[in-house]
Formats: C-alpha cells, sequence, structure tokens
C-alpha cells in the first residue's frame, strides 16, 4: 500500500499526495540533482522523509526570480553565452506561466527548486542544466525564502497597522468616557476609555517595530555563496543585489548559508504580537461579558450557541488568544532546531520554514480579524459609569492629603482606615460623613467630596502618558504620527 504524504499547494494549504509519486531515482529530467554520487535509489522509507516541496512550493515565485537573476548574472560573467541566458529567462518565465496555471500538485519532485529545474529542462532542453553552475540549493534555498519572507513582512505590517488604526479609532471614541483601570484585575483608578485603547495600540506599534527590524534582517543575499565555500565564476553579487532588491551582500560565505537569525527574528516578532493579540483578546472577552458589559462586539465578529439562543459568544478574541500558544511554539521550535547545529548548513535547516511558513500564516489569519472586530465594536460608557466603585478616588483622597502638606506615607494610611470603615458600614467612600473624614484627619475640610469627580480624577493625571484629555489626545496624535510613518 502506498503511504500518503502531505504536499502542500500554492497557497500554502494542505492536499493529500502518494508519497510513491516523488522518485528521486526517476529517470531525467525528474532525477535528483544529487544522484550521480549513488548506485542505488532512495530507500522507500526515506522518500517522504526527504521531501520538502510539500512546505517550499510557496517558494516557486521566488525559486524562478532567483534563478533569472542568476542567469543574467552567469551570462554577464561569460560563463555563458546570451544567447543561453536568453532560452534561460524565456523557459523560466514559461515554467513560472505552467506552474501559476497547473500548480504543482503531481509533482514528482523532492523540493521546489528540483521541481522549477526539471520544469525548465522540460521546456527549453539541455540548457537547463548551466542554470545552477556556481549555485547551490543551499543558497538558492536561504535567496528564496529571505525574498518571501521581505514581502510577507510587508503583508504582517499592513494587517498591524489596520490594528492600530481600529484601536486609535475606538480611542478617540473614548476620549471623554471614563471606566475603572484595573492592577490585578481590581478596580485600581479611574482612566479614560481611550488610554484603555490606546494601551494596545502601542502594543502593537512594537510588534510592528520589531517585524521592521525582522526585515531588515533579511536583507541580506547570501547566492552567490554556494554551498560553503563560495562561488568559483565571477558573478556580479553586489549586481545581483540590486537585482532582488536586498539591502546588503552577506559577508561570509559559511555564514550565509546556515544563518537563521532573521527567521527567529520574524518568529519572535509573531510571538510577542500573538501575546499581545492574547491579551487584546482576554479584555474584548472580559468587558463583552454580561458582568462587565464596556464593549460589544458586533455580530460579525461574534457566534452564537448550537443549543442557547440567547448566547452571544466573542469568538473573534477567544480564537485570537488560542492562536497565541501556536505562535509561541512556533518560537521555541526554531530555536531549538537551530541551537545544536554545527556550523554551514546542515538538513536539518529543511525544517526552518514550518514555523516561519507557519506564523506569517496565523498572522495574516488572526490580525485582519481582530482589527475588524474593533473596527466594529461599540463602547458602552453607561456600563463603564455603572462599574465605577468611590473606591477608585481613595488615591485621590490620599492626594488631597497630600497637597495639605501630609506626608503620603501618613495620608496613604489615613485613606486606608476611611476605606476599612466605609466597607464596615456598607456605603460607598464617598457617602461617608464630614465627620468622619474629619475624626480621622484634621486637614479634611468640606470641600473633600470634590475629590469624587471621575473626570476631575482622570484629568488630574496630566503628566505625558498620563490619561488626561490632554494627554490621550497627545497620544492618539503620536501614535497617528508613528503609524504613518511606519
Amino acid at each position: 500500500m502506498s503511504r500518503p504524504s502531505h504536499i502542500g499547494n500554492l497557497d500554502g494549504t494542505m492536499s493529500t499526495h502518494d508519497s510513491t509519486s516523488a522518485r528521486p531515482e526517476q529517470d531525467s529530467p525528474g532525477k535528483t540533482l544529487w544522484g550521480g554520487r549513488f548506485n542505488a535509489g532512495m530507500a522507500p522509507e526515506m522518500i517522504p522523509l526527504n521531501l520538502s516541496l510539500g512546505v517550499d512550493r510557496r517558494l516557486w515565485r521566488e525559486d524562478i526570480r532567483g534563478s533569472m537573476a542568476w542567469a543574467r548574472a552567469l551570462a554577464e560573467a561569460a560563463v555563458i553565452s546570451d544567447r543561453e541566458c536568453g532560452l534561460l529567462l524565456e523557459g523560466l518565465e514559461q515554467v513560472g506561466a505552467r506552474m501559476e496555471r497547473e500548480g504543482l500538485s503531481d509533482a514528482p519532485d523532492e523540493d521546489i527548486h528540483s521541481a522549477v529545474e526539471r520544469m525548465l529542462h522540460e521546456t527549453v532542453g539541455s540548457v537547463a542544466g548551466k542554470l545552477h553552475t556556481g549555485r547551490s540549493r543551499n543558497d538558492q534555498s536561504s535567496t528564496d525564502v529571505r525574498l518571501w519572507g521581505m514581502a510577507a513582512a510587508d503583508r504582517v505590517l499592513e494587517a498591524l497597522r489596520m490594528l492600530v488604526g481600529a484601536l486609535l479609532d475606538m480611542a478617540e471614541q473614548g476620549i471623554d468616557h471614563v471606566m475603572p483601570g484595573y492592577t490585578h484585575l481590581q478596580q485600581g483608578q479611574p482612566i479614560r476609555a481611550a488610554q484603555w485603547a490606546l494601551a494596545h495600540a502601542w502594543a502593537f506599534l512594537r510588534d510592528g517595530e520589531r517585524v521592521r527590524a525582522a526585515r531588515r534582517a533579511a536583507s541580506v543575499l547570501p547566492l552567490g555563496s554556494g554551498a560553503v565555500a563560495g562561488c568559483p565564476f565571477p558573478v556580479n553579487r553586489e549586481g545581483l543585489r540590486v537585482a532582488l532588491g536586498f539591502a546588503r551582500v552577506s559577508e561570509n560565505s559559511v555564514d550565509a548559508v546556515s544563518d537563521r537569525d532573521w527567521i527567529c527574528d520574524l518568529v519572535y516578532a509573531g510571538a510577542m504580537a500573538g501575546m499581545h493579540l492574547s491579551r487584546l483578546g482576554e479584555d474584548l472577552v472580559l468587558f463583552s461579558s454580561t458582568e462587565f458589559g464596556f464593549v460589544r462586539l458586533s455580530d460579525g465578529f461574534s457566534t452564537g450557541s448550537s443549543l442557547m439562543p440567547q448566547k452571544r459568544n466573542p469568538d473573534a478574541a477567544e480564537l485570537a488568544r488560542g492562536k497565541a500558544g501556536r505562535l509561541a511554539g512556533n518560537l521555541q521550535a526554531i530555536l531549538t532546531l537551530l541551537k545544536g547545529l554545527p556550523t554551514g548548513y546542515n538538513r536539518d535547516l529543511q525544517e526552518d520554514k514550518v514555523p516561519l511558513f507557519d506564523t506569517v500564516d496565523t498572522l495574516l489569519l488572526t490580525v485582519p480579524a481582530m482589527a475588524g472586530a474593533v473596527a466594529s465594536a461599540a463602547l458602552r460608557p453607561e456600563r463603564m459609569l455603572a462599574a465605577m466603585d468611590s473606591q477608585l478616588l481613595a488615591t485621590d483622597l490620599a492626594d488631597y492629603l497630600v497637597r495639605c502638606g501630609v506626608p503620603f506615607r501618613e495620608s496613604h494610611e489615613v485613606v486606608g482606615r476611611l476605606v476599612r470603615r466605609a466597607e464596615d458600614d456598607g456605603v460607598p467612600l464617598a457617602e461617608l460623613p464630614a465627620s468622619v473624614f474629619h475624626q480621622e484627619h484634621r486637614a479634611f475640610a468640606d470641600d473633600v467630596y470634590d475629590v469624587f469627580d471621575w473626570l476631575r480624577s482622570a484629568d488630574a493625571r496630566d503628566s505625558d502618558g498620563g490619561t488626561s484629555r490632554r494627554a490621550v489626545v497627545e497620544q492618539i496624535e503620536k501614535a497617528r504620527d508613528r503609524l504613518a510613518q511606519g
């Protein structure tokens, strides 16, 4: 019985492919790129383990693009003739059109590089064998995935921009609404609802900075490094860099074929973004619940129950929260893969694309959904006010005494006793009689009740980054400027 292996479609989704169709020992032009050294074919048990086409097939555009640049570089170095270069370029264009049209669902090859070369041979004949001159799959694969990674980083950045924009729009809606600010999930101090939305916006702006840093790290050309020692032909690596859009050329051929730091950077950025998505999701789950009710998610980003007709489930937020574990796991996977490798290329690196591709796919699936959930959500300021306990203003009471010249440690103790008295009497802190305030400290005057004003409390925190109206408006402006610059 044949053993099925998983082969991905061009878009990265998975389909079932019979591993017996992948025959490294098959006749030209479908044979392996390395078979001359061997007398016997690959063992049946080894074939599915050796295959990587199911993962790297999505790199076909990058592989063709890099191959066209390499053909031109070989011609400029007089390694192949201009006529041969023209045939290769025309053939590669036809291979690309064929892949676009037919896909690779029945391809027998072990990887995308073998598939492109086989199809090129079918298109232009034996001249296809000249394309790989001076090039190894080591620098070829590294170049392909870096090209893919730079474009992927751009897509992730655009998705993050949409999410940050939605959070900033929500912040503008919440400028003049107050809500409890929480520490330890206990009410702490009054904040503007805008301040809560901005806290998430700044986190995702930092994620964007990490993605941009990973993109810069990816923008190093390894092509021309060969298998490990460099290229023996006088190809113009600087010309290759310009043609393929890299920022710089790799400095060391051994490092170039084994460097996957940029993948770690991008997967780490994804793990951090996942953590921030999870925290936003957790807030939305809590705040959209009946017990809080501060936010209402739209129908488009909620689901119902198959049993309970009344249910309104925040599934977008919950799914985002769940994806965080996957993103964190990808970071662990790539770090574990790389930690014990000796210098140079090792076949273990075939596995580098799995966490990379999955991280990008997961972010591009989750971030737009969360952006839509935030953009269509509604703040419910009346529920925020209803939830606020006057104990939120205990710190303001302590500050009142400080302004009267009382040391903060003493004022903290005094207000703590007042809070305990209010709890014992079963009344809100703001409704304690004036006599009780006066008994606790002579500095309390009749204007003490002016402290119990939510917006006044928020506006008292007027330091940069604080929750006063001025500070919040300034934050929104700065965040929008940062977003525009990114």
